[in-house]
């Protein structure tokens, strides 16, 4: 017997009567139940499950309709649930909207009550109803939720989430294309909104990262890295007899991808193509064991450092080598490509003191204003970062060349 078989409440005994049956049965063995049964069982088992569902969900309602947080001074009814029953908050929370829309939906929880829809059916049939326009005829919004459960008895969650999408399409075709027009246009903003990209180098010549895209660039980024990983599938064969690649040859095509793009199409920063510069001795050209580095800073292999260095997407920049005019005199205002290219190799990054600004997001500035007079030779451009660069046009401040090269900024007296 459970603590709860001496209470008096008919639901409690109920939950009490269905524990102690279980009790029993925990070491019945199942070996003489034949295929039909067991197949039947595990459906009563599901709806049994349901059921328990809705019981749970009425509680937790009734729970809030009794001011049961304030006793512990939660701060809702799922946080009272998560610390009192020790579930996760989002399971609790989950198990909340439950019950907020059951409470909204009879008709979806007497189905949950009887056992004819599983948890996630309701949960997707109350999405879509939560998704209805909210000046909808009430007569259309049941007939929806009628046919939402009828085609539960039919198809599983996700095809019960596609065509939840659509019911109005069935029982009020001529609001449908406004409603989805709506929904597409409040996921889109959403997905804007929730558009995120964050990576970290662990130290060990490996970057992670994490990202959400909207489900249009999902796309295009997915048909993309399938194109190039397409020709080497390693996979096994689906169900249409076509190998899908791995997730490992999928990151290879993603590298691949990042490799291949256009320089020429990336936004300019300071002055050149965001282009990945490395930084190669001629040592390292020549097949010697020495590493090189890029202008953001890491350290490649020698042998990554030769491949790249005949790659059209990465500028391999041969220290000791045949370069361009770096000195202009008063010929040009402006840097051109081969003096920022030349400048950012040469500073390694911003030029004031303590700064840390990597090297591939630095401006080329004049240390002499080519209004007074000054000239764009390399030995008159420094290396800013965004903030000192504004620093340097401000008239409040003088810029300085300390003894070992970088500079610094002191007030105007």
């Amino acid at each position: 017997m459970t603590a709860l078989a001496h209470h008096t409440h008919p639901v409690t005994r109920a939950v009490a009567g269905v524990r102690s049956e279980l009790s029993a049965v925990t070491d019945v063995p199942l070996w003489s139940m034949n295929a039909d049964e067991t197949t039947a069982v595990i459906s009563e088992v599901m709806a049994a499950e349901s059921q328990l569902a809705e019981l749970k969900a009425r509680l937790l309602s009734h729970a809030t309709q009794i001011e049961l947080p304030s006793n512990t001074a939660a701060s809702s009814t799922a946080t009272w649930h998560a610390a009192t029953t020790r579930t996760t908050r989002a399971a609790a929370h989950r198990s909340m909207r439950l019950a907020d829309g059951l409470e909204n939906h009879p008709a979806t929880r007497t189905a949950l009550a009887e056992g004819r829809v599983h948890v996630e059916q309701a949960e997707v049939i109350l999405r879509a109803l939560a998704d209805l326009p909210d000046d909808l005829d009430p007569a259309i919004a049941t007939q929806a939720e009628e046919r939402l459960l009828a085609l539960a008895g039919q198809f599983d969650a996700k095809a019960l989430k596609i065509l939840g999408r659509r019911i109005l399409e069935i029982v009020s075709p001529e609001t449908a294309d406004a409603h989805e027009a709506k929904l597409l246009e409040r996921e889109e903003r959403d997905a804007a909104a929730a558009t995120r990209l964050t990576m970290w180098d662990d130290g060990h010549g490996k970057v992670h990262g994490r990202f959400t895209l909207d489900t249009l660039h999902g796309a295009m980024l997915k048909k993309a890295l399938f194109a190039i990983a397409a020709p080497k599938h390693q996979a096994s064969k689906g169900p249409l007899g076509q190998r899908r690649p791995t997730p490992e040859r999928l990151g290879q095509a993603f590298a691949e991808y990042i490799e291949r793009y256009p320089t020429k199409r990336l936004p300019k920063t300071g002055g050149l193509n965001a282009t990945v510069v490395a930084l190669i001795t001629l040592e390292t050209i020549e097949g010697r064991l020495k590493a090189a580095q890029l202008d953001t800073g890491e350290m490649i292999s020698p042998g990554a450092a030769r491949r790249l260095a005949c790659n059209a997407g990465i500028i391999p920049a041969v220290l000791g080598g045949k370069s361009e005019v770096l000195d202009l005199g008063r010929t040009q205002r402006f840097a051109t490509p081969a003096q920022r290219l030349a400048k950012t190799i040469e500073a390694g990054g911003c030029e004031i003191h303590d700064c840390d600004w990597p090297p591939g997001m630095t401006h080329t500035h004049h240390l002499k204003r080519w209004v007074d007079g000054g000239t764009t030779n390399l030995r008159d451009l420094v290396s800013l970062c965004p903030h000192h660069h504004t620093r340097a046009h401000d008239e409040t401040y003088q810029l300085t060349r300390l003894p070992t090269g970088k500079y610094t900024f002191h007030r105007r007296t």
